[in-house]
């Protein structure tokens, strides 16, 4: 393991945390030179997300300083190798969590590569040369083109930068679940942020009667009139969460903090299924007699592979699907870690990285 190898070459700028402060500073860095199966990307955005925090102040123990964070990234195409057949010069392109896996075993035979054992993430990871990733808070990406895909001609590169993650992330279930290609279910969505935001927009667009359980009472507005939703649960309200029992096909957690899942699961119909995308860093309650008595799966889910990626960029298109955002520039990266931190962002933060030159 190296922060570079002697094919480190080009010199890039960037913002990194150098310690478990969290505090993100100029990085100036060295990339691999473009290779036979690379495509060099010139970066316009990068997306924040809440797995950013939890690198740059090492809360699960793993990060390798210094860390340059950013997995949500749009930008176009400078070049390409002699392998890569799929992209040219000039094209806009994204990348999202994955930088390599074995390409061997069955999870990547079988288009499920983000569950390869040998993942490798596109930051603070470990590159097939041994070197340690960089991800999309800096100018410049050098990726293999088999973990890149084309943002259609009509999506806003700055609002497509968090379906890299937070898309793709809340499209697999509805894809495993057959909720892209089959109309007229009842789904739920717990949670109103980052994920479940694009959650109700994707339900909207597929056909279905979408509702968002909140413990935000001052969420129905929006959940309703801005993004569409038809119906609106206040968990924490007893009566309305017993009114609504049995009533939905499918429920989608985006929530990241510790809660328990027996009234949720209450909420489905028999043989319903709840899938857990959010991440609590302490584990959530799951109590047995709903699951018994109404005979319910619950499931997780993480990203998903390239192909689906694409598919889901593709349909994104299609429907006119784009993330809601606040742009921050580059010298506003700690003020909107730390907002993002504390919630206080509608929806995702995306670094404007080829706007004008800051300091912080």
């Amino acid at each position: 393991m190296a922060q570079t190898t002697p094919n480190h070459t080009q010199t890039v700028s960037g913002w990194a945390a150098h310690d478990s402060s969290g505090k993100i500073t100029p990085f100036i860095f060295k990339r691999r030179e473009n290779g036979e199966n690379d495509v060099t990307i010139e970066i316009l955005y990068c997306g924040m997300c809440h797995t950013d925090i939890h690198h740059v102040k090492d809360d699960w123990g793993i990060t390798k300083y210094p860390v340059v964070p950013g997995h949500e990234i749009t930008g176009f195409i400078t070049k390409v190798g002699r392998n890569v057949s799929k992209f040219k010069i000039g094209d806009r392109v994204g990348v999202g969590c994955l930088a390599a896996t074995c390409l061997k075993c069955e999870y990547c035979k079988g288009s499920q590569e983000n569950y390869c054992d040998q993942v490798e993430f596109t930051y603070n990871g470990i590159f097939w040369d041994g070197s340690i990733t960089y991800g999309g808070y800096s100018k410049m990406l050098v990726a293999d083109h088999r973990y890149v895909v084309c943002i259609p001609d009509n999506m806003a590169m700055d609002r497509a930068a968090p379906l890299l993650c937070a898309g793709i992330t809340v499209f697999t279930p509805f894809k495993d679940n057959n909720l892209v290609d089959t109309k007229g279910k009842k789904i739920g969505i717990i949670g109103l942020g980052g994920l479940g935001h694009v959650a109700v927009k994707f339900g909207k667009a597929f056909g279905h009667h979408v509702t968002v359980i909140s413990t935000s009472p001052s969420k129905e507005q929006e959940a309703k009139h801005n993004l569409g939703a038809d119906d609106f649960i206040i968990s924490t309200n007893p009566k309305q969460m017993m009114e609504k029992k049995r009533t939905l096909d499918f429920i989608l957690d985006t929530v990241s903090a510790k809660h328990s899942l027996g009234s949720y699961l209450e909420l489905l119909k028999v043989n319903g299924t709840l899938v857990i995308v959010g991440a609590p860093d302490k584990p959530i309650d799951l109590p047995a007699f709903p699951m018994i008595f109404g005979k319910r799966t619950v499931k997780g889910s993480m990203i998903g592979s390239i192909e689906e990626t694409q598919e889901m960029m593709d349909l994104c298109g299609k429907h006119n699907i784009l993330s809601d955002i606040e742009i921050i520039t580059t010298d506003q990266i700690n003020e909107g870690l730390e907002r993002l931190a504390n919630n206080d962002v509608k929806y995702r933060f995306v670094i404007d990285i080829a706007g004008p030159s800051s300091h912080l």
